[in-house]
């Protein structure tokens, strides 16, 4: 199926990294589904110019990790899980304004495992669809955060941080 305001074709696909979480995480944080780019690198916000690993790490004083390894120990030292909402989806590329045919992740796999405090989205879209899909079966709500996407340019990386810093 074409769409002509979009580059690219629909394309059905389907999350394939697991989450990261271990016993200890308390902080639980949503995207949406991996962008290309991070379905490339087999592992979350994986395009040089996302800002997530500049956030997070901000926040909670670490250097900024350069490869999975570092960014799987930041992240459970911090006691963040992290993970989203699709499991699968029809989408064009990375633009999550396309997304259509959702099947949820099954966020038991986290919640089940771990006393998570907080959940918060990755941004409007993440939000939105945790809102729709899951937040009556989860029962609890989503702390929506400005997207660390480089597609969120209105956020500056100094804005970010500080948005961000509720997570701690």
């Amino acid at each position: 199926m074409k769409n002509i305001k979009s580059k690219g074709e629909y394309k059905r696909i389907k999350h394939t990294f697991d989450p990261v979480f271990d016993s200890n995480s308390r902080i639980l944080i949503l995207g949406s589904l991996p962008s290309v780019k991070s379905r490339e690198e087999g592992f979350y916000y994986g395009h040089p110019r996302n800002r997530f690993w500049k956030v997070i790490s901000s926040i909670y004083g670490y250097d900024e990790p350069k490869t999975v390894e570092e960014k799987k120990k930041m992240l459970i030292e911090s006691n963040i899980a992290v993970w989203d909402v699709i499991d699968s989806c029809d989408i064009i590329g990375s633009s999550d304004s396309s997304i259509k045919n959702v099947e949820v992740t099954d966020l038991g796999r986290v919640l089940d495992n771990c006393d998570i405090e907080h959940i918060f989205a990755n941004g409007k879209a993440a939000g939105k669809l945790y809102s729709k899909f899951s937040e009556q079966k989860i029962g609890r709500p989503i702390i929506e955060l400005p997207s660390t996407s480089p597609a969120n340019a209105a956020y500056t990386l100094e804005k970010l941080i500080e948005a961000w810093k509720i997570i701690k």
